[in-house]
């Protein structure tokens, strides 16, 4: 072998060796300006969601929640499933949020086999057993119940009711103030990372879901 041949060789080593390093080199200095701020991946390269981003996303486990007894109750000591959050305020669940409460629901069943990973929330000021149901009718056409707990009880098995106190309620959920229709999604982590309202097709929202689902492990 002659020395351009021997010579060649070795750039073509020394290039292979340093593509890696390269690749490293790149994801970091993209890495740091994107937790600076400076950078907008989202805003960049567009998403294929339907709801809104939740920028930044905010942890659950940040909140002081209580469970419909009152007690402390700790988020992260749920399996990590995706979440459909429907949030209240105030001392009564209107036709808003229980319209929330069943659109919500129809998604969740409509999920087929990706039913298992997803859950529901309910997050309000007050405990269910403080919360009144003033409406005249409900989104499904079944009979009134007696209380705003029976209906969560008898009508939504399964979902998880929680309270928070009005002033983290505010602060934690900013966006109704403004929308008293949303509802969120949380990530299998606890993090609150996108928002919804009746504007958005229920169908919208599943396909949502089923490419978070594909592109998730949890």
């Amino acid at each position: 072998m002659n020395e351009t041949s021997q010579n060649n060789n070795r750039l073509v080593l020394l290039l292979i060796a340093g593509i890696p390093l390269t690749m490293i080199l790149a994801a970091s200095w993209l890495w740091f300006f994107v937790m600076r701020g400076d950078l907008d991946l989202v805003g960049m390269l567009g998403t294929a969601n339907r709801g809104n981003l939740v920028q930044p996303p905010r942890q659950f486990a940040d909140l002081q929640l209580l469970d419909d007894g009152g007690y402390p109750f700790a988020y992260d000591d749920l399996e990590p499933r995706w979440s459909l959050v429907v949030v209240n305020s105030g001392e009564a669940c209107d036709q808003d949020c229980e319209h929330n409460l069943y659109m919500t629901r129809q998604i969740h069943v409509a999920m087929g086999k990706g039913f298992s990973r997803i859950r529901r929330l309910y997050v309000g000021e007050q405990p269910p057993a403080q919360t009144q149901l003033p409406l005249q009718s409900l989104s499904d056409g079944s009979p009134l119940p007696a209380s705003f707990a029976s209906y969560l009880e008898t009508g939504h098995r399964g979902i998880v009711p929680l309270h928070v106190s009005p002033p983290q309620f505010s602060r934690f959920f900013p966006e109704q103030n403004s929308d008293p229709r949303l509802w969120y999604l949380a990530d299998p982590e606890g993090w609150v990372m996108m928002t919804y309202n009746a504007d958005v097709s229920y169908k919208d929202v599943i396909s949502d879901l089923k490419f978070l689902l594909k592109n998730s492990s949890d």
